[in-house]
């Protein structure tokens, strides 16, 4: 038999299996966390991938932006690094009065002072000046600048526009929909309108209703993925100066920050994101069993979907996927669980092509799933009702899990893979 421990909420969830059944188990590489956030900024200032070294790009008493993501990506740090970067910037004659944050939202609400002050420091929020950029908010005007070979419109946040100099920053992850986080995505979705959003997002779809989502849409994807390429038109349009990206390691500390030119720097990034992140496996398994990694990434069912979609990487057509979430906030948020209550699929597609929204497309994604793959999920039992309106199987334990899998695979000695840490893990077949 072999002993798994699974991270299940604020506790664990332990269970056997025959060591026979076992195909696979999804973890991710280790890789050291850096000791001296600052020093390794520094470092990669002074020699970046595909650019000269800031200092040499930047002059004396340009105006600087500094494209930044929002509280929803702290573990960027930018409390770390960014009064380094505002340090290097003086020593190459731009001053603090020249220099401004600008928080690239997408479509999403802004955030307060409190939470800015959390993410950046007291010390980089009592420096510079700190500018929002949301497509949803009617206080920001966006520049259209031209068109992409898809027909998306150019539409960009004028202050970075008419910045002398502009420095894009994130953090670089696996993306279910853009192949991967972090690089252009600052520009697009990050600083661009509403409406530009809207249609990049849109290219996501099949060309004709009841095509659903295209098959090259994927984590990991970005070779032949229109919506990716979408995202580098923009960014070749925008072009910005210099971009500095994170990438974290398995227990969520910064692993290697990447630096220089806003694409190679990037990509060099993603290499890295691959080495950690993306796990060869053997096949693909009857069952999977996968965990979240745990409170808080098992909060609520929208986050938990960055495991589901991993975990059906790794699962046969018409096999079963076993959740482990605790969901403690199981009712948020509603613009997500609304979307459940249009149940016919195709409807569902259609109301997403009238509005996308990121919330729409995970809910109808995961209904393409549920047609595909049979969802167990094991979580508490209040949570049953939440669970039967999104239209997933609800136990309350590991054991009845593997029981119901059993059933529903018509047998007992099926293969099995375990990922116990799923939201951040790729299977990766074949490779």
């Amino acid at each position: 038999m072999k002993h798994f421990k699974l991270k299940y909420g604020n506790g664990e969830v332990e269970f056997d299996l025959p060591t026979q059944e076992v195909l696979n188990v999804v973890e991710g590489a280790e890789y050291p966390a850096i000791e001296d956030i600052p020093a390794a900024l520094l470092e990669v200032l002074d020699n970046p991938t595909g650019t000269a070294p800031l200092r040499d790009i930047v002059q004396h008493d340009e105006t600087v932006c500094i494209v930044v993501s929002d509280i929803t990506r702290a573990w960027i740090r930018y409390d770390a690094y960014l009064p380094t970067l505002l340090n290097y910037l003086n020593e190459a004659g731009v001053p603090d009065k020249n220099i401004f944050l600008l928080i690239a939202y997408g479509a999403h609400r802004l955030q307060s002072e409190v939470e800015s002050r959390a993410e950046f420091g007291d010390e980089v929020v009592n420096r510079v000046r700190i500018e929002h950029s949301s497509g949803i908010n009617p206080d920001n005007h966006f520049r259209h600048i031209g068109e992409t070979s898809h027909g998306v419109p150019i539409e960009v946040n004028e202050l970075a526009l008419d910045a002398d100099r502009l420095i894009l920053t994130g953090g670089i992850v696996y993306h279910l929909i853009a192949g991967f986080g972090g690089g252009r995505k600052a520009i697009l979705p990050g600083i661009s309108s509403y409406r530009t959003i809207q249609k990049n997002h849109n290219l996501c779809l099949s060309d004709e209703i009841g095509g659903g989502t295209k098959p090259e849409i994927v984590s990991g994807n970005i070779t032949n993925n229109i919506m990716h390429d979408d995202q580098m038109q923009h960014g070749r349009a925008v072009e910005a100066d210099f971009l500095i990206n994170s990438v974290a390691n398995t227990e969520g500390k910064v692993a290697k920050l990447v630096a220089g030119h806003w694409e190679d720097a990037w990509l060099e990034g993603t290499k890295l994101v691959e080495k950690i992140y993306g796990v060869p496996i053997e096949g693909l398994a009857d069952c999977v069993i996968a965990s979240a990694g745990g409170y808080p990434k098992d909060i609520n069912l929208y986050q938990g979907v960055k495991t589901q979609v991993n975990a059906v990487l790794a699962c046969k057509t018409g096999g079963v996927v076993i959740l482990l979430m605790e969901l403690p906030d199981i009712h948020e948020p509603e613009e997500f669980l609304g979307w459940f209550d249009t149940r016919d699929l195709q409807e569902r597609e259609i109301k997403l092509r009238n509005g996308f929204t990121v919330p729409g497309f995970i809910a109808f994604h995961l209904g393409e799933d549920f047609q595909k793959y049979r969802h167990i999920l094991v979580t508490k039992p209040e949570n049953k009702a939440i669970c039967d309106r999104v239209g997933i199987d609800v136990v309350t334990s590991i054991d009845e899990a593997l029981e119901l899998a059993g059933k529903l695979l018509g047998r007992d000695d099926y293969s099995v893979t375990v990922m116990p840490l799923a939201s951040n893990t790729v299977p990766l077949v074949n490779k």
